[in-house]
């Protein structure tokens, strides 16, 4: 069996075997023990009270708070931001394993690793040559003096390792090549560039500021350069290679992410300079994009670190409308949303050397807007409000963006300041937007109106209503069935044997559908193993929170009388069923239907007493 990137399921558990999960865990999670749980405040939602456990017997961790469970691999993927290859991938290196599974099949893998391995060295290196250019050089004094008229210091220069690509051909291509570097491959990776007549290479960047480009890990995988003066484009990022995705990449998050996971929040920038300049201001937790639009790949990676997003965009019309058209997609992807309000004409970088880093802080930062008052400001410069027919138009669509609240509270406070703003009639106000809030209910899938959607989301499995409902005698035995069957491989042979996958539960009948296949390539009980081998977020829910139930004694009487409950909902189902046929005959008069149910309940009733 092998997993996502070709990695061989004997990767995954020599990886998984070598961490310790309480060791592991601890380093994110103060961890306190609790019988034969370790307990702890869970690292992927706020609370106050532990919900999240980790089991040492079983290797994994649960949170009865947002669902979050898994082995050790799956802890680093989640609270790093990681893919799962990715997470094998960094826990092997860690551990000294070699990583060769990654690429094309057979002998090439080592030989794609092998090129990566370069590539990456290459790209260490070339961002050490271009410091050097920067900061040693008559070549790149001028870059020099033009980043410290911007405002920034050589502390900044150094940590950011900001350089220079002279104005000449072949600076990169001879410095690479007297290292035994193959042009070719460097070319593949995207420091060099081929040239035209085939004759051999020329550096890709030249005559620009260089900012590297690097992954969550800290190692450098591409470049940005900003070129001096005028003549375009502006920025050149490094082309797309297998080290480097734009969709997939932020600038600076390996240096953000402390202060992300820290905090929970995460500040999203459009430029190199805006990241640099807010992390002299204090911004700490700032990332940019590449250059490039936000992608739902890039809103996934932010929502597995951080709870809270603050857009801090340019003050023009693009980046206010990048801005509105980025909110839809961090939501989806479980972020509150924040947008900074700054002066029209205003980035980031211009403001705070203007205004300084305090005022920054105060009003981009603390101050950041909700979602939906920018939505109002917005949308108040697309109407002219000096005219009746503006006002008019402005407040029509001001009601459907506060209708889009799910808060009746949130409603009234921006509908009363609408009122008091324009000297409207408030009750006015509530009907329209009362009549806009039924409009977008009657739009949403069931089941998304309810009372509760402020709790949707992360906290949405311990949204409670009352007492816990007592489970249906048949889902405690389905589950006390599965609960030894992932401890004791001859209780599920048995289960197999007498019922099969007739589980009533659809995740209990799939678990155990996994379960005999697991057994079935002559594994060992193993619930870690198990569970990680699921690869599906819900079952694997389902089977940590199964795994970690009390034990109960159990023995082949109990077996046979948890089989009997199960076998029986189907015949229980049906009787119901027949019972609500019988009555609809008869109320429409069909007295000869009506007897035949009656017929074949008292039959349904019998096999049942009989069993």
């Amino acid at each position: 069996m092998t997993y996502g990137n070709k990695i061989p399921e004997e990767v995954i558990d020599a990886v998984r075997r070598h961490y310790d999960i309480v060791e592991t865990v601890g380093k994110y999670v103060h961890l306190t023990k609790h019988g034969k749980y370790m307990k702890g405040l869970c690292p992927f939602h706020s609370e106050k009270t532990p919900s999240f456990t980790v089991t040492p017997e079983l290797q994994i961790f649960h949170c009865y708070g947002c669902g979050k469970t898994g082995h050790v691999i799956r802890f680093v993927e989640e609270i790093e931001g990681y893919s799962f290859p990715e997470a094998v991938r960094v826990l092997a290196e860690e551990a000294g394993m070699p990583v060769t599974w990654t690429g094309a099949e057979g002998g090439q893998r080592e030989e794609v690793d092998l090129d990566r391995l370069a590539i990456i060295e290459a790209h260490q290196l070339t961002a050490k040559l271009y410091n050097y250019l920067l900061n040693n050089t008559q070549h790149g004094k001028i870059a020099k003096d033009y980043l410290l008229d911007r405002g920034l210091r050589e502390k900044q220069i150094d940590h950011f390792m900001i350089g220079y690509a002279p104005d000449q051909w072949d600076t990169l291509n001879r410095f690479l090549t007297a290292r035994n570097f193959d042009p070719v491959l460097m070319e593949k990776g995207g420091l060099l560039s081929a040239k035209n007549d085939g004759s051999g290479h020329v550096d890709r960047f030249r005559s620009r500021i260089m900012f590297p480009i690097w992954d969550r890990d800290g190692k450098v995988i591409a470049f940005g350069g900003r070129v001096i003066g005028d003549g375009g484009p502006k920025y050149l990022n490094s082309p797309e290679t297998m080290l480097f995705t734009k969709s997939r990449v932020f600038y600076n998050l390996h240096h953000a992410r402390p202060a992300i996971r820290k905090s929970k929040q995460v500040v999203l920038f459009e430029g190199y300079m805006d990241v640099i300049k807010s992390w002299s201001a204090g911004v700490n937790n700032g990332v940019a994009t590449m250059g490039t639009a936000l992608t739902e790949e890039h809103c996934a990676m932010l929502g597995r670190q951080a709870e809270e997003i603050i857009l801090c965009y340019d003050g023009d019309d693009a980046g206010q409308a990048a801005a509105l058209k980025s909110i839809p997609m961090l939501e989806k992807a479980k972020l509150r949303v924040r947008v900074s309000i700054l002066p029209k004409g205003k980035d980031p970088d211009e403001y705070i050397e203007e205004y300084g880093p305090d005022t920054f802080l105060r009003e981009a930062i603390d101050g950041a807007a909700t979602t939906t008052k920018f939505k109002l400001i917005y949308s108040r410069k697309n109407h002219i409000l000096l005219t009746e027919e503006g006002r008019k138009n402005y407040l029509l669509e001001a009601a459907g963006i506060v209708a889009d609240l799910d808060s009746a509270i949130e409603r009234e406070v921006y509908l009363q300041e609408l009122s008091r703003e324009f000297n409207f009639p408030l009750d006015v106000l509530k009907q329209d937007c009362q009549a806009k809030v039924l409009e977008l209910q009657k739009k949403k899938p069931q089941g998304d109106n309810n009372d509760n959607s402020w709790n949707n989301g992360r906290n949405e499995n311990r949204r409670s209503s009352g007492p816990p409902s007592l489970l249906p005698a048949y889902i405690k035995a389905e589950r006390r069935l599965l609960h030894v069957m992932m401890r004791d491989r001859e209780a599920a042979l048995a289960v197999h044997d007498r019922l099969g996958e007739a589980f009533n539960v659809e995740d209990h009948a799939a678990l155990a559908a996994y379960l005999y296949a697991f057994y079935a390539q002559d594994h060992d009980p193993d619930v870690g193993r198990f569970i990680g081998s699921l690869q599906d977020e819900r079952l694997e829910r389902a089977a940590a929170a199964i795994s970690m139930m009390e034990d109960v004694p159990f023995d082949e009487d109990i077996l046979a009388a948890d089989i009997e409950d199960i076998s029986k909902v189907p015949a229980f189902r049906e009787l119901e069923l027949k019972k609500e046929e019988a009555v609809q005959a008869e109320r429409a008069g069909d007295y000869m239907l009506a007897a035949q149910m009656h017929t074949e309940i008292n039959a349904l009733e019998r096999q049942l007493k009989g069993r």
